[in-house]
């Protein structure tokens, strides 16, 4: 036998070694980590279960797809968004989302981005309020801010303080926020949006620490969508878009 026949031979057993492999490989689990297939939590109230996509070939959806948004606006997210506020990755957000399940009110995970994202899908479990909610240059009100702070977050306002003192302190600008509301019960706060390219959420918090919201209470998942969606993790969509 030639040696040209030995190494077309050898080439199609390598071949046909790598597509056996890939074939193999289909229909493999993927799990969460290697002990655990998924979690079950409330949306809209009903359980969903969060996992990944069991397809092996799967890959992300268009909306993630695109790896050039013109910057800015969409420029790459700093590794720390504040001093005191934690960064955190999946597996620290399934943590968060077990917990609030599990009967910890302290925790709310939100959802930071504005309502036409978030009829394509968000984390299960997540509470939409979007970003320009508490940002009074895009048109929030000093009643909206307080309801958002005190139905949502868990915080009061402080003793003696009304909602003039807040629209007063909002518009003086600096520590005068920080001294209206009253954050000894407020909850800790799992915030995201589209991920590693997306201000929602980073003004979101940004702002909330303008108000004197304490950091540590708050967590920042900065893969966002964009990393949940390129995992294979399930999705969910609100009540009136599904």
């Amino acid at each position: 036998m030639t040696l040209t026949k030995l190494f077309g031979i050898a080439t199609l057993a390598v071949s046909l070694s790598f597509s056996a492999a890939a074939v193999a490989n289909d229909g493999k689990p993927v799990g969460i980590t290697a002990d655990k297939m998924s979690i079950t939590v409330k949306h809209d109230g009903k359980d969903v279960e969060i996992k990944r996509n069991q397809d092996n070939k799967a890959v992300v959806v268009d909306d993630f797809a695109k790896t050039s948004r013109p910057c800015p606006p969409f420029c790459i997210q700093p590794d720390t968004i504040a001093d005191g506020v934690d960064t955190i990755a999946e597996l620290g957000m399934i943590g968060y989302l077990e917990k609030m399940n599990g009967g910890d009110s302290s925790i709310l995970v939100v959802d930071s981005r504005t309502p036409d994202w978030v009829e394509k899908g968000t984390i299960p479990s997540a509470k939409n309020i979007p970003w320009e909610g508490l940002a009074p240059d895009k048109g929030a009100t000093t009643d909206g801010i307080i309801k958002i702070l005190t139905e949502e977050f868990g915080a009061k306002l402080a003793e003696g303080k009304d909602a003039l003192a807040v629209d007063e302190a909002v518009a003086a600008g600096g520590d005068a926020v920080t001294k209206v509301f009253d954050y000894s019960g407020a909850k800790t706060l799992v915030m995201f949006c589209n991920g590693m390219w997306c201000g929602q959420s980073p003004t979101n918090i940004k702002t909330l620490l303008k108000f004197g919201y304490p950091a540590d209470k708050i967590k920042w998942y900065r893969g966002g969508m964009q990393d949940w969606e390129i995992l294979g993790l399930t999705t969910a969509k609100p009540a009136a878009a599904k």
